[in-house]
């Protein structure tokens, strides 16, 4: 799996500047990410690692996973009582989850648009983040009953 030299110049640096080394693992479980941006499960992680590195375990991937989300490097994504899904794409965005095939597409949203959902917040409150997922499945042409 390849990823630019970019993407991993910004994972070695994120590590290094939080203290951690730029293991293997990590490496390869954020290039997984990077090149296919479908937003998987930890379990589609392992099973697309899996072959690169025999020995890795599912938890060796969790734990991947979760160094990447508490360093920016990835977002977690969480659909009701669905597991986990992990997104690389850092620039301000909704998603859509398709509930029939399960997959989950980036949605680019309008500039400014999360500075003015913020503004409807209670007086005195400020929104450290905002997540807008939409829920549904793809549209039937017209004329498929």
């Amino acid at each position: 799996m390849a990823t630019s030299d970019n993407s991993r110049q910004v994972l070695l640096e994120r590590l290094q500047g939080s203290g951690l080394r730029p293991t293997p693992q990590r490496e390869l479980v954020f290039q997984s990410l990077m090149a296919q941006r479908d937003h998987p499960t930890a379990e589609e992680v392992f099973a697309r690692v899996k072959s690169q590195i025999p020995s890795i375990s599912l938890a060796t991937v969790y734990n991947c996973l979760e160094t990447l989300v508490a360093r920016g490097l990835v977002r977690s994504v969480n659909f009701e009582r669905g597991p986990t899904r992990y997104c690389p794409n850092l620039h301000p965005h909704a998603h859509f989850h398709d509930e029939e095939t399960g997959s989950t597409h980036d949605i680019d949203l309008p500039d400014g648009l999360l500075d003015q959902v913020k503004t409807i917040l209670p007086p005195g409150y400020d929104a450290s983040s905002v997540e807008i997922i939409f829920r549904g499945k793809a549209a039937q042409p017209a004329g498929d009953n």
